[in-house]
């Protein structure tokens, strides 16, 4: 087997938002990066498992998924899917002059999956897009901007009902990647996310041994060093914000946190990203 990371870029040349149809063939995959683009994979029907990073999704359709562009994905569907994907460059954002939907973009870019209930008017919506993305012309950027400013914001509402709604379940891993996703602040301490779950640290780390084979300490500290990376990509937001966002009091710790797991400071992250 390859060390090497594959990379896929499914993005056209000269296009800076690419929206089609999830490909019906696709059943497995190997883990993979994409290159250099944020993708939001929408499932109206298909079943088995789709991972982000060390996060394993049962697919239930209908659902959305959200990819950054470092992140590492793979797919394990045992049935024939069908969906929409689009492909969204740093070129689209950065040429919109929509406050707006820059702002929703940054929130999306939060989430990691969110089940849709307003299924029609999401199909209509990327149905709109499909054809909006073939057409040229003066307007074309503006209607693929407005539609897909709606789609966003239709899914956020949906992240919101299900992150009040979200019931802890029986699962401590997965309530805790639930309860990471839902929070607003980042706490970086396993004994607060314990109590927050009604147990104890040793049970979640045991919790978190058996479902993926790593401590809930590993699994905090993925999830901190994912949303640091988000947090640098798409905000603009500086390394001492972060770091106080992150839950470090001292933005050198933060600093050095970050370079310890990536290899890499915050500023050089951002900077190559």
């Amino acid at each position: 087997m390859s060390s090497k990371l594959q990379i896929k870029d499914k993005s056209e040349s000269g296009k800076s938002i690419k929206i089609a149809r999830f490909k019906k063939e696709i059943r497995k995959t190997t883990p993979h990066k994409h290159n250099n683009y944020f993708e939001i994979l929408y499932l109206s029907q298909g079943s088995g498992y789709h991972f982000i990073d060390s996060r394993k999704f049962e697919v239930q359709p209908p659902v959305m998924y959200f990819i950054r562009r470092e992140q590492v994905h793979c797919w394990e569907l045992d049935s024939e899917p069908d969906g929409f994907v689009i492909i969204i460059k740093k070129a689209f954002i950065e040429e919109s002059l929509d406050s707006g939907l820059k702002t929703l973009f940054a929130k999306i870019s939060q989430q990691s999956s969110v089940y849709t209930r307003d299924d029609a008017t999401i199909l209509s919506l990327f149905g709109l897009l499909t054809e909006a993305n073939k057409k040229e012309g003066k307007y074309a950027f503006h209607i693929q901007e407005g539609l897909l400013k709606a789609l966003l914001a239709i899914v956020l509402d949906a992240a919101k009902l299900v992150e009040h709604k979200a019931e802890i379940n029986s699962n401590l891993y997965q309530s805790l990647l639930s309860l990471l996703s839902a929070e607003q602040m980042i706490k970086n301490k396993v004994h607060y996310y314990a109590e927050q779950l009604s147990t104890s640290p040793q049970n979640l780390n045991a919790a978190c041994r058996k479902a993926v084979n790593q401590s809930s300490e590993e699994v905090l500290s993925e999830f901190i060093v994912s949303e640091a990376k988000r947090l640098l990509i798409y905000t603009d937001k500086t390394i001492a914000e972060i770091s106080f966002a992150l839950d470090f009091n001292d933005p050198s710790h933060f600093v050095k946190y970050f370079k310890r797991k990536t290899n890499q400071t915050p500023l050089t992250f951002r900077r190559s990203s």
